[in-house]
């Protein structure tokens, strides 16, 4: 490859797809948004943020509520059935599981992390990881590391020592690389001690890879880039979504000006090829029982759903009586 060709491949070339080199047939892949359903979009037909509509899938119950079954088995069949969508609608790399952990209740993003436990959330990101990845498609765990808070997330500095981050923040994230190997990481917007996580070689070289032994690429949140050389640098493979070219300038300059090493440039180019490689692979479009899958959503809503107190003898309700319902 040329320098710019490997320099192109550090970004998305739309919100969801990777960029190609169609002079090496190196084809694109797409990631989608997916722990509870699959969100895949076609880019090409306006808005890349949700705000357009999606190919029809499954919604399946959010994290927290699968958390509340206490299921690897569950969790494992979840997953592996949001695989099969993915695999039908062309995506190959599911944008999940989530595994930050619930610090506060007033976290927007509680709904998509499993728990407040590490142990829990880590056993059941292993079993999602497994449940998916059998299918042939790769996810992603996030949002690596500390990311617990919703206020001011493109830009908060996470203050906290190492003991506590190697007992709570970390488990889930060491227990799902050591155990399923998920095919991408992805790093989270925050700062951890005045460093941005995809800036941070503590962070995803030595604990992420030397440590625990992450074989995978890193992949920015959306947007969560800030000094694209430094992300290389660190670890950082790909930035998402495209920067239309932005970063690609300054990378190169960098590797002119020497304050980036070739060899970093090549490492995180080669990883992005192996994940292309390895999405082509696993795309296979097709249909799914819809039927079926909406069967298992409505299965694993019932065995999320926890009592925790039959209050006044509440339940059953009594047929003659009126009940207000509040909410959505």
């Amino acid at each position: 490859m040329t320098q710019q060709e490997r320099v192109s491949l550090l970004s998305g070339s739309t919100f969801w797809d990777l960029q190609p080199i169609k002079r090496l047939d190196l084809e694109t892949i797409k990631v989608a948004d997916g722990p509870h359903g699959m969100r895949a979009q076609d880019t090409s037909q306006g808005s890349a943020l949700g705000l357009t509509q999606s190919e029809p899938a499954t919604c399946f119950p959010t994290a927290v509520t699968l958390a509340s079954s206490w299921d690897e088995t569950l969790v494992a069949e979840v997953a592996k059935t949001i695989a099969i969508e993915a695999k039908a609608q062309g995506v190959s790399v599911i944008l999940g599981p989530g595994v930050n952990i619930k610090r506060s209740p007033l976290c927007g993003r509680n709904f998509e992390y499993f728990s407040e436990d590490p142990f829990l959330s880590g056993k059941l990101a292993v079993a999602f990881i497994k449940g998916a990845q059998g299918e042939g498609i790769g996810t992603s765990i996030k949002h690596f590391a500390a990311n617990n808070q919703e206020d001011s997330r493109m830009v908060i500095d996470t203050l906290v020592d190492e003991r506590t981050l190697r007992e709570i923040y970390f488990p889930a994230f060491e227990m799902a690389v050591k155990q399923a190997q998920p095919w991408t990481v992805m790093h989270a917007y925050n700062r951890i001690n005045g460093v941005y996580c995809g800036e941070n070689s503590w962070l995803l070289d030595q604990v992420l890879r030397q440590e625990w032994g992450f074989d995978g690429l890193v992949v920015s949140d959306w947007g969560a880039t800030n000094e694209r050389a430094r992300g290389v640098a660190a670890g950082a493979d790909l930035e998402m979504p495209a920067s239309g070219g932005t970063h690609d300038g300054k990378v190169l300059d960098a590797l002119q000006m020497g304050s980036l090493a070739q060899e970093a440039l090549d490492r995180c180019a080669h990883r992005v090829v192996e994940l292309t490689l390895a999405g082509r692979s696993a795309q296979r479009p097709g249909s799914f029982d819809k039927q079926a899958h909406h069967a298992l959503a409505q299965r694993a809503a019932a065995d999320g759903a926890v009592l925790l107190k039959n209050y006044r003898a509440l339940l059953p309700f009594n047929p003659k009586k009126k009940v207000a319902v509040i909410g959505g």
